[in-house]
């Protein structure tokens, strides 16, 4: 089957979470704590759902289960947010299976990873998007996270959107910022509906004020009301109110990023919010888990300053949760100048 022809739906933005799936005591998905974690997120005011994502661990699920975590939660949603399913699979054509039966669940689009395991150079990862584009029956966001996958650079990107339709956006977890630069200005001349999406929380702002339509962010799955508010005052153009939302959400996705293997650090914190998630399928050693146990007494704090959880019995320490903000606080000051320097700000 061949279909090019792209829908008129309008560009992606705003925040869509890529989420923890929890899981119940057997290790299978708990359908009950999702679809109560999907009316949550909702509730919460994120724009849209990104299932299957790294956040989700879609490695760690079989190709079944992977489509029933977007059957519930698009089950779940009814139409309430869009949903952008994770749809990579281990070659094109169980990719183009996959885009075929999330098309038929109606969500708005599928996000593809860049393939991963080999590194393949520029020439293979533009084959390997044309092909899918070129047979999905539903819109394709490509998905660039050069820790993970073979990166898509710049010219690549420009290809995939004058060339095939069906390609209507790119979420991009590189936090480089000059390179979101680079493909907003390559691309959006000629294609003015094409998305750019950050998968870097730490950068939200400076990426939003440099172009981009929305981001893919793991924090909204813990802390929705502090990313979306970001998004909300950054928009707005409220930039010193959005600064210091900024630093805030720095603190917390350093803390959940760095202080464990990902993304047992999101999943610790989830849990803090109320929700069963279960134990992640990546078995861990007993010095993790003594570390994970201490990673969750500093979240605990870090949210409690935030108003999202209680602090511990035995309190915190001063100063936890403190920001800091001197990296975010010049990489937003510097996008600001120039921006203003250009006249656009």
């Amino acid at each position: 089957m061949s279909n090019t022809t792209s829908s008129s739906h309008q560009r992606l933005h705003g925040i869509f979470t890529p989420n923890i799936v929890p899981l119940d005591a057997r290790g299978r998905i708990n359908e009950a704590e999702l679809r109560r974690y999907t009316d949550w997120l909702i509730d919460r005011g994120v724009h849209g759902l990104y299932p299957n994502g790294s956040t989700g661990e879609f490695t760690r699920f079989t190709p079944e289960e992977r489509r029933r975590i977007v059957e519930i939660m698009a089950d779940q949603a009814a139409g309430r947010v869009p949903i952008l399913a994770g749809a990579a699979e281990a070659n094109v054509n169980e990719t183009i299976r996959a885009c075929e039966y999330y098309a038929s669940l109606n969500v708005r689009a599928v996000a593809i990873v860049s393939p991963f395991y080999y590194r393949l150079s520029p020439p293979a990862v533009y084959a390997y998007f044309k092909q899918i584009a070129d047979h999905s029956p539903i819109d394709v966001t490509l998905y660039n996270i050069p820790m993970f996958a073979s990166p898509i650079d710049v010219p690549t990107v420009e290809r995939l959107a004058a060339e095939c339709p069906r390609v209507i956006g790119i979420k991009d977890s590189s936090g480089d910022l000059p390179h979101m630069i680079r493909m907003i200005q390559a691309v959006r001349p000629r294609r003015p509906e094409f998305s750019f999406l950050t998968g870097w929380d730490a950068a939200l702002m400076p990426m939003l004020l440099i172009g981009c339509d929305g981001g893919t962010n793991a924090t909204s799955g813990i802390v929705p009301e502090i990313t979306r508010k970001l998004y909300d005052l950054t928009t707005a153009g409220r930039l010193d109110e959005a600064r210091r939302v900024q630093y805030r959400l720095v603190t917390l996705f350093d803390a959940m990023f760095y202080s464990a293997d990902f993304p047992e650090g999101f999943r610790a914190a989830l849990r803090l919010r109320g929700f069963n998630t279960g134990e992640g399928r990546q078995p861990m050693s007993d010095e993790q888990r003594a570390d994970l146990e201490l990673l969750t007494q500093s979240l605990q704090c870090t949210l409690a300053e935030e108003g999202f959880a209680d602090q511990p019995v035995a309190g915190c320490p001063a100063g936890e949760g403190d920001v800091k903000s001197d990296t975010v606080d010049e990489i937003v000051r510097s996008v600001v100048a120039e921006l203003r320097r250009r006249g656009l700000a």
